[in-house]
């Protein structure tokens, strides 16, 4: 049985919009798109590889799937870790909209997404990764089902477009099990779900008579 695993690349003021190009997502008239690559060096590399070397499967959104599709069939080099992988893998979409996809090994899902996502892990051998697909991973968020959040914080503000953590989110802990920095500055953080949050206070207690 596999876990299911989400990476995410958010700005410093969690922004997780269009991190990849200028036209990836304009909604809400965003117009910075594009926002990570600077900041894709070797250490980035290495760790989206090792992520890739541990897929069996992806859960994507359609918004993000139709970015994938649209790029990664061309790349043919069967040396090349995330093409191999995307290629070659079962690619599972939550889309109420999409009913013909040409990428091939696709399937799409639109019944009970707790109930999918549950058998989807049960079938597949490794983790069930997750890239993108903001409003996916949130509604996935809300129901307790990501085991792992992987989190790539970009050093940049935006002040403006989607975030991933947005208002209204069901509260959630994790534990955090993994860290390390980009010579580029980006901070990759590892967290495992962990349940509901606890709560305290920094209060000095009350004296007794």
């Amino acid at each position: 049985m596999g876990k299911l695993t989400l990476t995410s690349f958010v700005t410093l003021d969690g922004v997780h919009q269009a991190p990849g190009g200028p036209d990836e997502d304009r909604r809400d008239g965003f117009e910075h798109g594009g926002w990570s690559v600077p900041y894709g060096d070797e250490d980035f590399g290495r760790f989206i590889d090792e992520v890739f070397g541990r897929v069996g499967a992806f859960l994507l959104g359609r918004r993000t799937y139709e970015i994938f599709a649209g790029h990664w069939p061309r790349v043919t080099d069967p040396a090349d870790p995330v093409a191999s992988k995307l290629n070659a893998l079962p690619k599972y979409v939550a889309s109420s909209s999409l009913t013909k996809p040409d990428w091939a090994g696709t399937s799409v899902i639109r019944g009970d997404l707790a109930k999918e996502v549950a058998a989807i892990k049960e079938d597949t051998e490794g983790e069930v990764q997750i890239h993108g697909s903001g409003a996916l991973a949130q509604s996935l968020l809300a129901l307790d089902l990501i085991d792992t959040v992987h989190l790539l914080s970009f050093p940049v503000v935006l002040g403006t477009g989607r975030r991933l953590f947005a208002e209204g989110g069901v509260p959630t802990a994790f534990k955090h099990t993994g860290a390390r920095i980009t010579s580029a500055g980006v901070a990759i953080h590892t967290y495992d779900l962990a349940g509901r949050p606890e709560y305290g206070t920094y209060e000095l207690p009350e004296e007794t008579a």
